[in-house]
């Protein structure tokens, strides 16, 4: 282990003062492929950058909250339609450019574009309009009212971006957040180091490097030597014991707004049948998947949404695990001896681990997989934009996302125009109870249509220096906020 504290130039009464750490090395499973959040469906990049090196004009907290970003106030017409953003002063980009509402407004009109690549463009749907005021006023008018406009503004895809630096900004991300990209060793690590210049507090770090640890075993060894300080989403829940045994560490196991799925490709064939669907939701024994991927990690979800959202309904019975029915429906839907399909399988343990336990249990009522490891550039360029695939395990992590079921361009290919109309419904709906009572009905809606195999929510180990403190718990975005993080000794 390299020892990391510095020796202070004075030393008084013949003794050594010594400088508290400042600096922080933090594993990560998973790399990402490029830098820009804006342009990608892929979490690892919001890993390691959100609230890091790029803000938006909201922001989340670890609790979920929506709180003031780069807008340090807002205020909204009567009507719903009208947001003036009041934007902070005298922020800079990294690159010593002025973040302005210029900045903004170009990258809401990015993002809106028609050949935009934002992965969730549905964010800024009804942007109507983006209007600069003045440097430090942005006026958004939407064509219709959104309950949801700030929340959706606190999302990766949503960080506000110069047009200086945009060329580059795959390789070399400029931000205003309180870290500096320094260098991206591709294949082990990113580099970051504090903001002289941020316009909030400083952090406490001067220094972070994130580790990208793709295997398991070495994630656990590197641990235990302590050559890294913590590892984020730890991907050997089996080891937990031995950590949370150890007085050098200490483990936090929180919820995220990963819902992991068997995601299903509802226009190919078998799988564009819904007794085919519900067939495979019924052959899924969803305990056994959290007990032998996650090592009972793992809330079991019978829906899209999270299990801790106060308007979570409990869905599970409607697919739970009777392979004797599965059997059944796998004959009245004409396929009596079964069927083969592909199942596409991205890097996280959950989805590797998972995909072979799911395997088993769909052989054992008929259905056939050709299993194929693929990695993350691969997933994203064969399955989430060919959508050449019929089955694959993936985390949905972004917050309150069941609106993805309304697109039926994206990946699972789900085309349901009553659904499309509940969505936009709730789009305009601020009525809590009424609210409340559409997102029941969303549901129930694909619970029942069995678009998807439902899993378990994800949860999210961390392991970490004892001495460590600020890193967050619980997951409401796919994030490592290193804002808070510092050394307490």
């Amino acid at each position: 282990m390299t020892i990391r504290l510095g020796l202070a130039a004075l030393l008084l009464s013949g003794t050594a003062t010594f400088a508290q750490q400042t600096d922080l090395t933090i594993a990560l499973q998973l790399e990402p492929p490029h830098l820009d959040p804006t342009s990608a469906a892929a979490g690892a990049i919001d890993s390691v950058l959100y609230t890091n090196v790029f803000e938006g004009l909201t922001r989340f907290t670890e609790t979920g909250a929506v709180v003031p970003g780069l807008a340090e106030s807002w205020e909204i017409s009567e009507d719903g339609l009208t947001y003036t953003f009041k934007l902070r002063a005298g922020v800079t980009f990294h690159d010593g450019t002025a973040m302005d509402a210029e900045d903004v407004k170009f990258s809401l009109d990015r993002a809106l574009a028609e050949d935009s690549a934002n992965a969730q463009k549905a964010l800024f749907a009804e942007i109507a309009d983006v209007t600069v005021v003045d440097a430090t006023t942005v006026q958004v008018t939407l064509s219709q009212a959104n309950g949801n406009f700030l929340f959706n503004m606190a999302w990766g895809d949503a960080i506000i971006v110069a047009p200086e630096s945009i060329e580059g900004i795959k390789q070399t991300p400029i931000g205003t957040g309180p870290f500096k990209f320094v260098e991206w060793k591709q294949g082990d690590s990113i580099m970051l180091t504090q903001n002289d210049a941020y316009w909030g507090d400083k952090p406490a770090l001067t220094d972070a490097t994130f580790k990208f640890i793709s295997d398991p075993t070495a994630a656990f060894a590197a641990m235990m030597a302590q050559d890294i300080d913590a590892f984020a989403g730890y991907p050997a829940p089996e080891n937990l014991p031995q950590f949370e045994a150890d007085p050098r560490f200490q483990v936090l196991v929180g919820s995220t707004e990963g819902e992991t799925i068997l995601s299903t490709n509802n226009k190919m064939p078998p799988l564009d049948n819904v007794m085919v669907r519900q067939a495979i939701a019924h052959a899924i024994n969803r305990q056994d998947i959290i007990d032998g991927a996650m090592f009972g990690l793992g809330t079991p979800i019978g829906t899209h949404f999270a299990p801790h959202n106060p308007d979570y309904v409990d869905l599970t019975a409607g697919s739970n695990y009777d392979p004797t029915k599965a059997k059944a429906l796998l004959a009245e839907a004409g396929f009596p001896d079964g069927f083969t399909t592909t199942l596409k399988l991205p890097p996280p343990s959950y989805a590797r681990r998972g995909g072979e336990i799911i395997a088993a249990q769909l052989a054992a009522v008929g259905i056939k997989t050709e299993i194929s490891n693929v990695e993350w550039p691969v997933w994203l360029e064969e399955v989430f934009r060919g959508k050449d695939y019929g089955l694959t395990i993936v985390s949905h992590t972004e917050p309150f996302d069941i609106g993805i079921y309304a697109r039926p361009d994206y990946y699972f290919q789900y085309d349901n125009p009553d659904f499309q109309a509940l969505m936009t419904e709730l789009t305009g709906t601020t009525d809590p109870a009424k609210r409340s009572e559409l997102l029941a009905t969303a549901q129930t809606t694909i619970a029942q249509d069995y678009v998807n195999g439902y899993l378990f929510q994800l949860a999210t180990p961390t392991v970490a220096d004892a001495r460590i403190e600020g890193l967050w718990k619980n997951a409401p975005t796919q994030a490592t906020d290193l804002t808070g993080v510092r050394w307490t000794e």
